[in-house]
């Protein structure tokens, strides 16, 4: 699946992936703002905590600036938000991993604590599993967008078949409506016919 392939705007994947992003966005924005209301020094790691969270500068204006990417990605959606989702999901988790191995070093200087670790873990499997709802699991339906793009010919074939049966039907009820009219024209003139004869 290609960037520039867009998803339709009213599927109901796009609601998902805004959604997702959206909600993300908004929980990093306004961490981050929490942070800058503290006057935190921007490397500070004396353990200052926002809502459970160490944290300082540095961090909050990270969260800031992945807050902002995610509701912009929510406001345009479609295929971009999946994407984004993705994307800030797997380095959410990535730096989860890389600041568990540098807790308690001078190299932590976004001021990670084994909680952020855990928010980050948290929270990148959240927002991929945002970006990723309905585009990279098996079992897709036919009807999915991103199945349809990754099996064009067998789409085709399958709108080709739809089609006509939706034909043979339009065809089929045209046919049975027309024969009843002939049946009722018909009888009409043998019924006065006998009536005639009657009289």
């Amino acid at each position: 699946m290609k960037l520039r392939d867009e998803l339709p705007v009213d599927h109901r994947l796009a609601t998902v992936y805004r959604a997702g992003a959206a909600l993300c966005g908004v929980v990093l924005l306004v961490f981050g703002i929490l942070g800058f209301t503290e006057q935190l020094g921007f490397f500070d790691t004396d353990g200052a905590r926002i809502a459970g969270l160490s944290t300082n500068g540095a961090l909050s204006l990270v969260s800031v600036l992945v807050g902002l990417t995610l509701v912009v990605a929510a406001v345009i959606g479609g295929n971009v938000a999946s994407t984004v989702n993705m994307v800030v999901g797997v380095l959410f988790v990535l730096s989860g991993f890389v600041h568990l191995f540098v807790l308690d070093k001078p190299a932590n200087f976004l001021d990670f604590g084994m909680s952020n670790v855990v928010f980050s873990f948290v929270m990148g499997l959240l927002i991929m599993t945002f970006g990723m709802y309905g585009r990279v699991s098996g079992g897709l339906p036919h009807d999915n967008p991103y199945w349809r793009r990754r099996h064009p010919g067998q789409a085709q074939r399958e709108d080709a078949v739809r089609a006509s049966r939706a034909t043979a039907a339009t065809y089929l009820t045209a046919s049975a409506g027309g024969g009843t009219g002939e049946v009722g024209v018909s009888s009409g003139p043998r019924q006065n016919t006998a009536k005639g004869i009657r009289r």
